[in-house]
């Protein structure tokens, strides 16, 4: 179903709404109006969506056919919440929002008025430029919709150039906690990666590790467990314990994700049979070696600042 071009408002013009509504404006909708306050969403708003009329959510909520609602997830609850009862919301309007973590239910309020909801998340991360454009060919879109709404979210999705995935209502957070475990955590991780090479002397980390990374991205992505290599892996208990040493010295700050990581790569390895047990049951007394003695070391510290007077939070 090829749905005709729709008077689009947006409520939320961070990283995310800027950037969906510049590419439905391309793909031939009408972008009526929209609302952002921080100084940084009015920048995106003039880059990105120039002569678009920036209003009051209630104004952008009654100029439109089909709303966007793309503001954070804790806040959506009562943006819906006072857009239904201010009267903004129009039976027949389409309210859509770009939560991972919400489906349907959020949008109670809106649908209680006559409004047919939509959820759309684009498992994508964004940096709020024109950039993102071009990176939202062949994104995958989290869709959760009622019968009546399917067809619009997937064309929205297509006029997006991107690819749906429909989600259960009751499968949301689920959805959301794995995109957020693979990305968001990855940003953590390869943060502290750069930061022991850089501990270690690497002058530039990033470029020491991008093909490394790369490689083990996409063998991981095609090959799962399978893919996996290392000391842990190949049971090199003294590679783990010199590991853990340097960075206890070098790099504390890594030392509990480290070790979290290497209990869950241990556990995975184990299980496959890709290590012996005796040589896991070393390892594992060295890992909780390492967490008791980071914990000790956090308890002096906060010793330490007590002694002195320092404020603890």
């Amino acid at each position: 179903m090829k749905i005709s071009p729709v008077r689009i408002g947006v409520v939320g013009a961070g990283r995310v709404g800027a950037v969906l509504a510049a590419a439905l404006r391309a793909a031939g909708h009408e972008v009526v109006a929209a609302a952002g306050e921080s100084d940084a969403s009015k920048r995106r708003l003039a880059a990105l969506l120039p002569g678009v009329a920036h209003e009051k959510p209630s104004a952008v909520a009654r100029s439109c056919d089909l709303l966007l609602l793309t503001v954070p997830d804790d806040m959506l609850p009562n943006v819906v919440a006072m857009l239904s009862a201010s009267g903004a919301l129009h039976p027949g309007q389409y309210v859509v929002h770009t939560s991972g973590r919400h489906g349907l239910g959020v949008l109670d309020d809106a649908a209680a008025v006559g409004a047919r909801p939509i959820a759309l998340h684009p498992a994508m991360t964004f940096t709020g430029t024109e950039v993102d454009l071009s990176r939202l060919s062949g994104c995958v879109f989290g869709l959760t919709a009622g019968p009546a709404e399917r067809a619009v979210a997937e064309q929205l999705v297509a006029d997006l150039g991107g690819r749906p995935m429909w989600v259960p209502e009751e499968m949301r957070t689920l959805y959301h906690a794995g995109l957020a475990h693979g990305a968001n955590h990855l940003v953590t991780l390869v943060t502290e990666a750069m930061e022991i090479l850089t501990a270690a002397g690497a002058v530039d980390p990033a470029a020491t590790l991008r093909p490394l990374l790369t490689a083990a991205l996409d063998n991981a992505l095609d090959q799962g467990d399978a893919a996996l290599t290392g000391p842990i892996v190949r049971g090199d208990v003294n590679t783990v314990r010199a590991h853990l040493a340097d960075i206890t010295a070098n790099a504390p700050q890594t030392l509990a994700s480290y070790v979290a990581m290497a209990r869950a790569t241990l556990d995975r390895a184990l299980t496959d049979g890709r290590i012996l047990p005796i040589r896991a049951g070393h390892i594992s007394a060295l890992l909780d070696s390492a967490r008791l003695d980071d914990a000790r070391l956090d308890g002096a510290q906060l010793d330490d600042a007590r002694a002195d007077g320092a404020p603890l939070s």
